[in-house]
């Protein structure tokens, strides 16, 4: 396939993205070990299929390996550090591996050799930072954010834990900014599945970009949630949108935002009317579930990116291809007419 080349800025940061940032959670050995030649092949797909790749990894992502795999796989491939950028998502950092299994999400990460906590500070997020710059080596990130901050704020029991949580929060973004004012990053963002939790740091603090998961899909769209992005986009903060198959279930997956549902169970079984549905609108105008997916995750304006993520090499390319696809304007029509995108959805079928 020919090259992607196209970009837009990411906001005033002098940096632009193309409509594909390449998740790196399976080179953490997210479910599965994979194995290095693996994620080479991976790599190699990312910097041959799009010119000067976004890689967006955390040091969560298999207590760093996705880093550690990154760098490797960039220096075994020949990639010079200007020629892909990487985001970093900070909050948890490596640590020795003292029990059996790693602590952090048991049962979620593979064959690792090291554990993690997760520490979101001033100093923390520092810490982090350093961190995930030595295992990156050569490639130090030029995007960061705080990892989903909405689950640390959501451990709260009280009030005041809440607010002392959110002053943790606060303190981290205050280590960020000095970072940017330091010239050592260029761009500083949020992350969260909980959008409210972006709308609360986009009102506390200075943002570049934010990345919202399992938040706006072809299926889950609220108006409100519409709204606060329209005003991000005023604002010139700029958006990346992720998760958009809610975790594979929208493709056909077994998970739906990241946990497994039941066909037999009465609470879930909506989700698989809606599925099925969707896929017969798809066969009847050739249209690929995948693609419709993500061309609805790129529709509200100032979406200048879509997250994916795979841990099969011949993925990247499709991916790819996806994010390029023309959909039948007949297509979202239908989609309207049987209720499965809102009628009133004012970016698609008009």
């Amino acid at each position: 396939m020919q090259q992607l080349t196209a970009r837009q800025p990411l906001g005033q940061t002098g940096l632009d993205i193309p409509p594909i940032v390449f998740g790196s959670s399976c080179l953490g050995n997210l479910y599965q070990a994979i194995p290095y030649e693996t994620k080479l092949a991976i790599a190699r797909e990312w910097v041959s299929c799009v010119q000067q790749p976004v890689i967006d990894s955390a040091g969560k992502y298999g207590a760093g390996l996705a880093l550690e795999a990154i760098g490797a796989c960039l220096r075994d491939l020949g990639v010079r550090p200007g020629d892909v950028m990487i985001s970093n998502k900070l909050a948890w950092k490596r640590i020795p591996l003292t029990t059996p299994e790693p602590t952090f999400e048991p049962g979620a990460w593979i064959g690792l050799e090291h554990d993690a906590e997760q520490d979101i500070s001033y100093s923390g997020i520092l810490e982090c930072y350093e961190q995930g710059c030595d295992l990156l080596g050569d490639y130090a990130p030029e995007v960061v954010s705080v990892h989903d901050p909405d689950e640390y704020l959501a451990q709260a029991e009280t009030d005041d834990e809440r607010k002392a949580r959110f002053d943790d929060v606060l303190g981290a973004y205050q280590a960020l900014g000095e970072l940017k004012a330091k010239g050592h990053v260029k761009a500083v963002g949020v992350g969260s599945k909980d959008w409210a939790v972006i709308r609360e740091l986009a009102d506390a603090t200075e943002l570049d970009w934010a990345m919202f998961a399992c938040s706006l899909t072809i299926m889950k769209h609220p108006l409100e949630l519409l709204t606060f992005m329209a005003d991000l986009e005023q604002r010139g903060i700029a958006m990346i949108n992720s998760a958009v198959f809610n975790a594979g279930f929208l493709t056909g997956g077994a998970y739906f935002d990241y946990r497994v549902v039941d066909e037999d169970d009465e609470k879930d079984q909506p989700l698989f009317r809606w599925r099925e549905e969707f896929f017969a609108i798809c066969k009847r105008h050739s249209v690929s579930a995948a693609e419709a997916c993500v061309q609805f995750g790129l529709s509200v304006p100032g979406v200048l990116s879509v997250a994916l993520n795979t841990g099969k090499p011949r993925r990247v390319s499709q991916n790819v291809t996806a994010v390029q696809a023309q959909i039948p304007t007949e297509f979202w029509a239908e989609m309207k007419e049987t209720k499965l995108i809102a009628a009133d959805y004012p970016y698609l079928g008009c």
